[in-house]
């Protein structure tokens, strides 16, 4: 997508799925769609033309993890200018879980793992510098 100045902008949604103190992450197999970044990533996917922010995370649970709900909560919104130039506005969503729900990965996941989310992976193992760390933890702030 781009604005009425060239910019080109990403639109993206991802999810924190928590139970107890347990948060999911997930790692991709083809990583060029997320920037050649490897490493631990939220769920996460671009929005797609003309759908809404929502419905693209349970999308994204759906078709990456074989998860459906209803049930998610926008923690906040995220603005910032890529390394790539391109705006992003990313939504973060996220659910509280009863019990820990079965994954089915998709094709493009390559391995699942729930983390006790006080003692997640170094930031050098989660994608984009630990960005999903921060995102945890803005989450976690905002439901206590």
């Amino acid at each position: 997508m781009k604005t009425t100045d060239n910019q080109n902008i990403k639109l993206v949604a991802d999810v924190t799925l928590l139970h107890k103190d347990k948060v999911l992450l997930v790692t991709y197999k083809d990583t060029n769609i997320y920037d050649h970044q490897k490493g631990w990533f939220l769920p996460d996917d671009l929005i797609k033309f003309n759908e809404q922010p929502e419905d693209a995370a349970r999308r994204i649970l759906n078709s990456q993890c074989g998860y459906m709900t209803a049930n998610l909560t926008l923690g906040h919104m995220e603005s910032f200018v890529g390394n790539d130039g391109s705006w992003h506005l990313i939504f973060h969503y996220f659910q509280k879980l009863e019990a820990l729900p079965k994954i089915f990965p998709s094709g493009n996941i390559d391995k699942y793992e729930w983390f006790d989310f006080y003692s997640l992976p170094d930031e050098k193992e989660i994608a984009h510098r630990g960005w999903a760390k921060y995102t945890i933890e803005r989450i976690l702030t905002h439901i206590k």
